[in-house]
C-alpha cells in the first residue's frame, strides 16, 4: 500500500508571510494543531501549535507582526505519495512524528499521513501500533 492510499489530500496550509496570528486562528478554526507552511506550492516549513506557543508566546513575540517563517520549522520530515506506508511509518518512528507532508515527485505538497491514518486502513494498523509505541518514548530525535 502507498501513502497516496492512506493520506488525506484536502490540506490547509499557511503562508511563510502569515501572521502567527493567522496561523492561530486557522489552527482554531480548523481544529488543527499543524499547518505546512507553503511558499506557492514548495513546501517550506511546518507550524504547531507547540512552535507558537514556545517559541513565540513564551519569548513574548508579539502575534499580531511576527511572521510564521520566524518560529516554523524548517528542516521538514515527508514522504512521498508513492512511497511504502511501510516506509513512511519507520520515518514517522525515527523521527517521532505523528503527521507526515506527503509530497508528489515535483516536491510538490500533495497531502498528509497522520498516525491515525494508519490506524484506521486494515492493512496498516500492525504499522500503525508500531509507530505509536516508537513515537510515544521519550524524545532522542534532537529535533527543536
Amino acid at each position: 500500500m502507498q501513502l497516496k492510499d492512506v493520506m488525506t489530500a484536502e490540506v490547509e496550509v499557511i503562508a511563510p508571510e502569515a501572521s502567527i496570528y493567522e496561523a492561530a486562528e486557522t489552527m482554531r478554526h480548523r481544529d488543527i494543531g499543524p499547518l505546512p507552511v507553503c511558499d506557492g506550492e514548495r513546501l517550506v516549513g511546518m507550524l504547531t501549535d507547540r512552535d507558537i506557543t514556545v517559541r513565540a508566546v513564551a519569548a513574548g513575540r508579539d502575534p499580531l507582526t511576527t511572521p510564521v517563517r520566524e518560529v516554523m520549522t524548517s528542516d521538514v520530515v515527508y514522504g512521498f505519495e508513492d512511497q511504502a506506508v511501510e516506509d513512511a511509518a519507520r520515518l514517522m518512528e525515527q523521527y517521532q512524528i505523528r503527521r507526515l507532508p506527503v509530497l508528489n515527485r515535483s516536491q510538490q505538497l500533495v497531502g498528509m499521513v497522520a498516525l491515525g491514518d494508519l490506524a484506521v486502513h486494515a492493512g496498516t494498523r500492525p504499522v500503525a501500533a508500531e509507530v505509536l509505541e516508537q513515537v510515544s518514548e521519550p524524545g532522542t530525535s534532537g529535533r527543536k
